[in-house]
């Protein structure tokens, strides 16, 4: 059944809004309520019927309501005072007012999804894929063996939760196990481009835990740690060795994927190989780097458009320019930055990256409440995704709870200790130090934030910031020196645009610190 009305097509079986035929960019959340509402036509839907059906009776907040309401009245040329098809109704629920025609779905759409989404995979080019073998244990048999293949398949676990890289099952990379294995014939037999293997060892009491990625075009060695522990501890530390794996081949694979960009002409790139080489320079957070990574998702978007992991890098690099900003006209870019993530969870529900982008978009339109449940939904997907984990401290931060943020951002760091947004992370907790009143921990933190690879200006103002807190005036006028030569127009106007605190006793003495140090 399809739901007509204005100009406008609800297409639950395709879960799609159009309008003139083209399907729109609406978050599925958003989706599912249009679709809840065009329904139901001739009755209200009471809020606590829209948090059962949507938030699957969850707890949520009336903003958060709210602001799905604002975002699916948006979706359909509609707002909160005229109220054209969808009406409040105060105090009880909402009802959709416009004229609906219910039209019947002859379509054999699943065919025609299914054949798009195997043109889509054609066109998306050769995606990074891995195999974990099962790892060696040095007894057979026995307790050691039964952690070695929960250590392997909580691995495989996680990495299938980053949707960019492909994971091999572990019916098929397990059939290697007891062979001694030269990783070019995995490579050959399961078609991956890298596979992980690792043993495990026990000494007196004591394991040690040892992998490699290995890259099976020639056999590469890109990266090797070792691991111990206790015996009696691997119960408890199991979780930690196996995040700090992922994080590691997380961070290795994706500077692998945009090396091996770069030795072909950008003009020559797959999608995926545009994605890794957007993703390197998006990550430096400079005007120049931006501007090069959204060509690169352009490239690839031009030849899958439907490619979810570009549409949401291009949403980075717009929101880029909205925060630092790098734009003229930061609103417009703040728009299309939500409009891109939109459009990319829409393709693809389940890509935490999506999550991420849109949870940060909404730190532009100031609704904090919708960003950090959106951030939490990314979390929700993929729980060791550090970047995720950040920004979820970065926005509990701006509401100045340091209580809530902190905790997070000292995972953030633990879950991803190299990650690209590493300076930011320790820039987090400078804040939160200096929002509780420790200026000297703030001015620690705040300075090795700054001198960490990547900062931006923001961050040298947030060093500046806590260093006048803790009375290290020279180290104050060393950061603002720095910021202004990153962007001789900052003032104190600019970082709070891009730093929302919300109005408390926190907001006021970073105002205060800010007029002090002539911004």
């Amino acid at each position: 059944m399809i739901y007509r009305f204005d100009r406008f097509e609800l297409d639950p079986g395709r879960f799609e809004l159009r309008a003139g035929g083209q399907p729109q960019p609406v978050e599925p959340q958003v989706l599912e309520l249009l679709i809840l509402l065009a329904a139901n036509p001739d009755r209200l839907v009471t809020k606590d019927e829209i948090v059962e059906r949507i938030w699957h009776r969850r707890f949520v907040s009336d903003s958060a309501v709210s602001s799905r309401i604002k975002s699916a009245r948006r979706a359909i040329g509609d707002d909160g005072a005229a109220q054209r098809l969808v009406r409040t109704v105060h105090g009880k629920g909402f009802r959709f007012v416009g004229e609906v025609a219910f039209v019947s779905d002859a379509q054999p759409w699943a065919e025609t999804v299914a054949a798009s989404a195997a043109g889509e995979a054609q066109r998306h080019g050769r995606q990074p894929s891995i195999a974990v073998l099962p790892f060696r244990a040095a007894a057979d048999g026995g307790r050691l063996a039964l952690v070695a293949d929960a250590l392997a398949d909580e691995i495989i676990a996680d990495l299938a939760r980053l949707r960019w890289l492909l994971v091999i099952a572990r019916g098929s990379s397990f059939r290697f196990r007891g062979r001694d294995i030269d990783c070019r014939e995995v490579g050959n037999a399961l078609h991956v481009d890298y596979c992980l293997a690792g043993s495990i060892e026990e000494n007196r009491g004591h394991l040690t835990i040892a992998v490699e990625l290995l890259r099976t075009s020639d056999g590469g060695l890109l990266w090797a740690e070792r691991f111990s522990a206790g015996a009696a501890e691997i119960g408890d530390v199991r979780w930690e060795i196996v995040t700090a794996i992922v994080a590691n081949l997380k961070l290795r694979i994706a500077h692998e994927e945009a090396d091996r960009a770069r030795t072909q002409p950008e003009a020559a790139l797959d999608a995926w190989g545009a994605y890794h080489l957007g993703l390197d320079h998006m990550f430096r957070f400079n005007r120049t780097d931006n501007v090069h990574a959204a060509v690169l998702f352009e490239r690839a978007l031009s030849l899958s458009p439907n490619f979810s992991r570009a549409l949401g890098g291009l949403s980075f690099t717009r929101f880029q320019d909205a925060f630092l900003p790098y734009s003229s006209d930061p609103a417009a870019c703040a728009a299309e930055a939500r409009a891109l993530a939109e459009r990319a969870l829409l393709c693809d529900p389940l890509d935490p990256f999506a999550h991420l982008n849109l949870g940060r978009s909404l730190w532009l339109d100031g609704d904090m409440s919708a960003s950090i449940e959106r951030l939490g939904e990314s979390i929700a997907l993929s729980p060791n995704y550090a970047q995720a984990v950040y920004s979820k401290a970065w926005a509990e931060m701006t509401q100045c709870d340091p209580a809530s943020s902190d905790p997070h951002a000292e995972l953030a760091l633990r879950l991803s200790p190299l990650d690209p947004l590493r300076y930011a992370m320790i820039a987090v907790r400078s804040l939160n130090a200096l929002l509780s009143g420790d200026y000297e921990s703030a001015a620690q933190l705040g300075e090795r934030a700054a001198r960490s690879p990547g900062a931006h200006k923001h961050i040298a103002v947030i060093a500046a910031l806590a260093d006048r807190l803790a009375g290290r005036d020279e180290g104050a006028a060393r950061w603002v020196a720095r910021a202004r030569e990153q962007d001789p127009d900052l003032t104190a106007g600019v970082f709070l645009r891009s730093f929302p605190f919300a109005p408390s006793a926190g907001r006021e003495t970073i105002e205060g610190a800010l007029r002090d140090l002539g911004l």
